[in-house]
């Protein structure tokens, strides 16, 4: 059974990276790097100061930056539990993917950038209830995610793992968030 989720993971992660052209490769690359989405983030501060007022937005911002580092470090850990090689490290591997941008780290699951950026849409999402946000959150954790697939820095296994993280942590600091504003009339 592990064989075969093993499989489906190869073939689906070199569907992915396969799906190649120049132009493809450099807008993978951007979504990719971090900073690309710096106008987002910003633009999502706005709103909330928009929408909530500063004192609010401050709170808002504390639960991103909790949910930040909980996703990161969480999936941080599970690469140095699992010691799964990322497919670029991957020996028999490697040599069927198309690397447009070297290959990152020594292991993959679960995919620290997978889970970021899902963790900020849920919890964006669940505070905003709105959905166009929420279409907008998802399809850039999603554009997010397979980029790193087709990268080849990530399997599509590893993905789906950071999205799962992401999205649960994005809950319970959600949650959280409610508490403390409740509890504590914030």
């Amino acid at each position: 059974m592990l064989e075969l989720l093993q499989e489906i993971d190869q073939s689906l992660t070199l569907l992915v990276n396969h799906a190649n052209s120049s132009n493809a490769d450099s807008m993978m690359v951007l979504f990719s790097h971090k900073l690309t989405w710096a106008p987002l983030y910003a633009a999502l501060l706005f709103l909330f100061q928009k929408i909530f007022g500063w004192k609010r937005t401050a709170y808002i911002l504390l639960a991103i930056i909790i949910n930040v580092v909980l996703t990161d470090q969480i999936s941080v850990m599970m690469k140095e539990y699992f010691l799964r090689l990322r497919p670029c490290h991957e020996a028999g591997f490697k040599e069927m993917l198309l690397l447009a941008d070297g290959c990152g780290g020594k292991y993959g699951f679960v995919s620290s950038h997978a889970a970021n950026t899902m963790g900020l849409a849920v919890l964006v999402l669940m505070i905003l209830k709105n959905k166009w946000m929420t279409i907008g959150m998802i399809c850039f954790a999603l554009v997010n995610g397979y980029s790193r697939i087709y990268l080849g820095k990530h399997y599509f296994f590893d993905v789906v793992g950071g999205f799962a993280l992401g999205a649960f942590l994005g809950l319970i600091v959600y949650y959280g968030l409610k508490f403390a504003i409740k509890k504590f009339n914030l």
